[in-house]
């Protein structure tokens, strides 16, 4: 019988550039960070890695330098259960249902939110970078429970 854990993974996307104490703060002891894209500068990836294990994909903002080589999907296992982090969600390469993926996180419109659409949770953890319009500044969380359940959390900041 396999032995369950808590983890908790800290989720950003759409720094532009920058990267709030705020977010340093609330990052520290995750086990590891995805970062969903528009990151704006090399130096916040190096920042991030600092903290903790990241896992990062391109923005439509991240085309110069290094950050041009950067994935525009990645998958990965969060327990038994498989995540796919992209930018634009309308951008999928796939169909999250039938590569049987248990959530997507994704970002782009700056916009916070948890949906449930079917067997899949989409996870936007809205924007820490310059703030947009009137929308907050948030990230999130995904904590893995010891009953091996994925639980998506957003966070608004008060900057």
């Amino acid at each position: 019988m396999k032995t369950a854990k808590t983890e908790k993974i800290g989720i950003i996307s759409d720094t532009h550039g920058l990267l709030r104490p705020e977010v340093i703060e609330r990052l520290q002891g995750v086990s590891r960070i995805l970062h969903a894209g528009d990151v704006g500068s090399p130096e916040i990836l190096d920042r991030l890695t600092n903290i903790a294990p990241l896992t990062v994909v391109r923005g439509n903002v991240d085309y110069q330098g290094t950050l041009g080589d950067l994935p525009l999907h990645e998958a990965m296992e969060v327990g038994e259960h498989l995540v796919y982090i992209t930018h634009i969600q309308e951008e999928i390469d796939l169909d999250p249902e039938t590569a049987e993926m248990s959530m997507v996180i994704f970002g782009h419109t700056h916009s916070p939110v948890i949906e449930q659409r079917g067997s899949i949770t989409w996870f936007n953890p809205g924007s820490v970078g310059p703030r947009r319009f009137s929308l907050p500044v948030s990230m999130g969380f995904l904590h893995l429970e010891e009953d091996g359940t994925l639980r998506p959390e957003l966070v608004e900041l008060d900057v």
